[in-house]
């Protein structure tokens, strides 16, 4: 299927990892521009390599803390100075610690707030008049199964992933005239660095394995195994495309199955 997506910019936050740089992956072998970011400059420059490498598309890289407001007004700032424009926008952030609901402080509470809500807030802010005017645009955040089904020790993540649902939701009917397109995308457990260490969180506090906890974790999948990242990367390449013009604020589960409600 040809996505039209040749030529198209894209911005895709944490993405030197995991799902992020899947999804960077994925635009960048249909074609697109990508401005990939991170905190760690080796790993940007090694994954910016590799994808340019494979691709032959532009890549470009910036350091960025997205609960710094600075590191994302200049992060937006060079990738319109790298491309021109910015098409496509995936908002990626990593996971919030876990831990019982009552251990999680207040500082904890804001930091994860700032990466997970209001950097989707702030970017958005940044880069939705220039799609406007160029009448096209497709925003598309990262959340969670938990949006849906909440996960025992996740409460950061059970609560502001489906803030960022509501502000899509609300989003994605005031800019659908101007052929700007927000879903969200939910990975149920995905065989990330970040599944491996919540493993080997759980097993430290349950005094299990963290192969046990990883093979637990198939148990409620009907598919039996734990998703690939660049299976989401794939359903973001389609959500970005023209393919996708009519489907908006819209929240897809690709999980397995894990979601059993209807």
């Amino acid at each position: 299927m040809e996505l039209g997506l040749k030529g198209k910019n894209a911005l895709v936050t944490a993405s030197t990892k995991g799902i992020g740089k899947a999804c960077a992956e994925a635009l960048a072998s249909e074609g697109c521009n990508v401005m990939i970011c991170s905190r760690t400059v080796a790993d940007l420059i090694q994954v910016a390599h590799d994808l340019s490498q494979s691709y032959g598309t532009n890549i470009q890289w910036f350091q960025c803390d997205l609960k710094n407001l600075n590191d994302i007004e200049e992060l937006v700032k060079e990738t319109y100075q790298a491309f021109g424009s910015i098409d496509i926008v995936v908002n990626n952030c990593g996971g919030p610690p876990s831990n019982n609901i009552f251990n999680i402080s207040e500082n904890d509470w804001n930091n994860a707030y700032k990466e997970i809500l209001l950097s989707v807030i702030r970017i958005t802010k940044l880069v939705i008049d220039k799609m406007k005017e160029n009448n096209f645009g497709r925003i598309i955040n990262i959340t969670s199964v938990t949006v849906k089904q909440p996960i025992q020790r996740l409460v950061l993540s059970n609560s502001l992933r489906n803030a960022v649902i509501g502000y899509a939701k609300t989003l994605s009917t005031e800019v659908a005239p101007f052929n700007i397109t927000v879903n969200n995308v939910a990975p149920g457990y995905t065989l990330t660095k970040r599944v491996y260490d919540l493993a080997v969180e759980q097993a430290r506090v349950t005094g299990k394995s963290h192969e046990e906890i990883l093979k637990s974790y198939t148990q409620d999948i009907p598919m039996g195994r734990l998703g690939k990242p660049e299976e989401i990367g794939n359903l973001v390449a389609f959500l970005a495309s023209e393919k996708a013009s009519y489907i908006t604020g819209q929240t897809i589960f690709i999980d397995g199955g894990y979601i059993k409600s209807i």
